[in-house]
């Protein structure tokens, strides 16, 4: 009785070698569970939840023009989910990408400012993306930098500087730069990505990251660096690896590969820079990275759900008015109930009386 009363009701244990089927047993019913509480949710405001959740798939998918825009909502979230991706594997948590996805932007705005109507659409739109990756490249330097040399909190670092640029950008943008109403003047023509089956090119850049990435984080010496330092420092450090400066070169890509999904935000969604042109895909790719267990083909799937989920959730709006905010709702539970399967993923839960009745099978 006495060790009993010591050990706790429940209890965790870390989970070994769990089989792939039941891994997506434990997904598919976190989808479930999430759907059903949602059902609730979308009672409340008197519409069939059946519905309200056809709908949703209608929205985002019955149509072409529906799916191109479900895709346009997607391809920034890949492509900022893949730039982020091997900063989480190092664990240096580069929660900043918001601010390198507006300094590519702005780096690409720049040369459109200087050059366009001077050089071909072809050549302005090459030296825009090259100025968008070294604008979000140095961005994401310098927090890499100051972790490096003097072991800042990254975390805190990254965050500060999404407030600085969106505020420089949102300076020019009331300043000199300003356009009409307020707002920057849109890219001229040649500035402006073209469209493969209706959507703009830059699907066609994320797909090709997508490779790249998988590649290079997989296999690639740069690669096993990063994951070398994510499971230990002390022995990277040991094995003779420059710790500093594979924590810089990874956040200039980082910030880099972010920096190119601003230019293809500006370039092809938006055809303009503003201050909010990263517009939370920044925060949300986190979402994307962890749930993917940064794996870049599965992020194309959950990229793709998400851009599922913000199309449908307005289709939901605009048919059947049901409030924004439900919608949210719904969008939360549903990644809040995909980010709590990893938990049950990994580790399970043992009860008072199973675990005292093996310890007493044991003796």
């Amino acid at each position: 009785m006495h060790n009993e009363a010591k050990t706790p009701l429940i209890r965790l244990a870390k989970r070994e070698g769990i089989r792939p089927a039941s891994t997506w047993l434990i997904r598919i019913a976190s989808i479930l569970v999430a759907l059903i509480l949602g059902s609730f949710i979308i009672m409340i405001t008197g519409v069939n939840p059946i519905e309200a959740y056809g709908t949703m798939i209608k929205g985002s998918l019955g149509s072409k023009v529906y799916l191109q825009q479900t895709i346009k909502i997607a391809i920034p979230l890949l492509g900022c989910a893949l730039a982020i991706a091997p900063c989480f594997k190092m664990r240096f948590w580069n929660i900043g990408a918001e601010g390198q996805i507006t300094a590519g932007a702005l780096a690409a705005t720049f040369v459109v400012r200087q050059l366009a109507g001077k050089v071909p659409s072809l050549v302005l739109l090459i030296l825009m993306a090259l100025a968008s990756l070294i604008g979000g490249g140095i961005w994401g330097l310098i927090p890499g930098f100051f972790k490096a040399k003097w072991n800042t909190n990254e975390t805190l670092f990254t965050l500060m500087m999404n407030y600085i640029i969106i505020g420089v950008v949102a300076w020019l943008q009331i300043g000199p730069w300003q356009g009409r109403q307020g707002r920057m003047a849109q890219f001229p023509a040649e500035a402006i990505l073209p469209k493969v089956f209706g959507i703009h090119c830059g699907w066609i850049i994320v797909l090709v990251l997508v490779v790249v990435v998988y590649i290079y984080m997989n296999h690639t010496k740069q690669g096993y660096e990063i994951a070398v330092i994510g499971d230990s420092l002390n022995t990277a450090r040991y094995a003779g690896m420059n710790v500093g400066g594979i924590m810089m070169r990874t956040m200039f890509l980082s910030g880099a590969v972010s920096g190119l999904v601003g230019f293809i935000v500006a370039s092809g969604a938006n055809g303009t820079l503003a201050s909010d042109i990263a517009d939370g895909v920044g925060f949300t790719a986190i979402t994307v990275a962890w749930l993917s267990q940064l794996n870049s083909f599965v992020m194309i799937v959950i990229s793709m759900l998400l851009g599922i989920l913000t199309m449908g959730a307005d289709t939901l709006q605009t048919n059947l008015n049901v409030p924004v905010s439900i919608s949210h709702i719904i969008i939360g539970l549903l990644l809040f109930c995909m980010l709590g399967c990893e938990f049950f993923i990994n580790y399970r839960m043992i009860l008072r009386s199973k675990a005292h009745g093996k310890e007493a099978a044991s003796k």
